[in-house]
């Protein structure tokens, strides 16, 4: 059997928290007939999501190798990389700077696994990714019974169609001799809720507290937010999260604009534990070494069971991920807090977690990001509180 000269490599890694158990997956297809070439899967012990992902990626590229074992890579062989990890996209397009001291090490070895061959890479979302999500997972099992993933009792490609990669030519993508056809965004417009009666006082107010309704300053931001929105006639559908505050926002704007909110749980705002309901001084004060792990990881929790940065971070990117995909080339207005807004602003910057910290976000302001197919994302408005002067 003669082998193609281009390949599709779909890589994945996760980790059950982040540093935690932790597993990749890969697999190599024909991109011209969308057959499986090879499958891959490891468990690695623990690591972080993103060191998993890497490996993934490390992992995919070698099988690619090992089924050119028989002749040299040379030129003329093409290997398109996807994965769902904006991160390691990013960083291997050369469009991000590899800063972490985990990371560096990992994408210098990807990088010389294939010498010669033609590399691209581009983010897919998580949902065209199973293949290599089941992969990683049976390996994250299989190190849960204190084994190593094994071919042979892999289900991951028959409980996943090939629908990722089309049977017949692959579209040219970039460095693949053409320019894509990005079509139109998915254009995220991201409403804070109004004021409640802990906004003023600055009071830590999450998902783990009273869920408290819009005080009479907030329905009336709500109610400008709504007149500004059904005068400009742009949105199209409108998301919210679970909690009180912003399904009473949705519903004001929503009952301007004759649509029916989607809740999304995923958009919720963080748990900050035994922190809710205090202000920021309050917190100083009663639990102070807390505070300021908090304020200098993001993998550290509010005290009490609340939720870090890095776990917010990765509902929210899994919430961005559906809402890009379900409303692609649409405009859609999502009302939620001030973590999730911040999160996906920094998230569509490449921007440290620190930045969060940098942002401000006054009740009932407006922001903007625009999504493309090629995954990458443009802040187009933050913090506009025009409607409300």
């Amino acid at each position: 059997m003669s082998l193609p000269r281009r390949f599709v490599v779909e890589a994945d890694g996760g980790s059950r928290g982040n540093p935690g158990p932790a597993g990749y997956g890969a697999v190599v297809i024909d991109p011209d007939t969308g057959e499986t070439l090879a499958e891959t899967a490891e468990y690695i012990g623990v690591a972080t999501n993103n060191v998993a992902e890497y490996k993934g990626l490390v992992a995919g590229l070698r099988a690619v190798g090992a089924l050119l074992a028989d002749g040299p890579v040379g030129t003329g062989v093409q290997v398109r990389v996807r994965m769902d990890s904006k991160l390691v996209v990013e960083q291997m397009s050369g469009r991000w700077k590899i800063k972490h001291p985990d990371m560096k090490p990992l994408a210098a070895e990807a990088a010389a696994v294939l010498p010669g061959a033609d590399l691209t890479y581009e983010w897919i979302p998580r949902e065209r990714n199973k293949h290599a999500d089941r992969l990683a997972n049976e390996a994250m099992d299989a190190g849960r019974r204190g084994a190593q993933w094994e071919p042979s009792a892999s289900t991951a490609a028959l409980d996943t169609p090939r629908a990722s990669v089309a049977a017949g030519p692959v579209t040219p993508q970039v460095g693949w001799g053409a320019a894509p056809d990005l079509g139109a965004p998915a254009t995220l417009v991201l409403l804070r809720h109004g004021e409640t009666a802990l906004t003023p006082q600055k009071r830590f107010s999450g998902s783990g507290g009273t869920d408290p309704e819009l005080s009479a300053a907030g329905r009336e931001q709500a109610e400008r937010a709504a007149a500004a929105f059904a005068s400009r006639g742009t949105v199209q559908e409108i998301v919210s999260s679970p909690l009180r505050r912003c399904r009473e926002t949705a519903g004001a704007v929503a009952a301007r604009l004759g649509l029916e909110p989607r809740v999304e749980d995923g958009l919720r705002e963080t748990d900050f534990g035994a922190w809710e309901g205090l202000t920021f001084g309050e917190v100083r004060e009663r639990y102070g070494d807390d505070l300021d792990a908090w304020l200098a990881s993001p993998d550290a929790a509010p005290t009490g069971g609340g939720e870090s940065f890095a776990e917010v971070a990765g509902r929210v990117a899994a919430a961005r991920d559906a809402l890009v995909t379900r409303y692609a080339g649409r405009t859609v207005l999502v009302v939620t807090h001030v973590t999730p807004i911040k999160t996906l602003v920094r998230l569509a910057l490449g921007a440290p977690p620190e930045a969060l910290f940098r942002m401000e976000l006054s009740a009932a302001s407006v922001s903007s990001v625009a999504y493309y197919a090629d995954g990458n994302a443009s802040v187009r408005l933050l913090n506009d509180t025009s409607h409300l002067r």
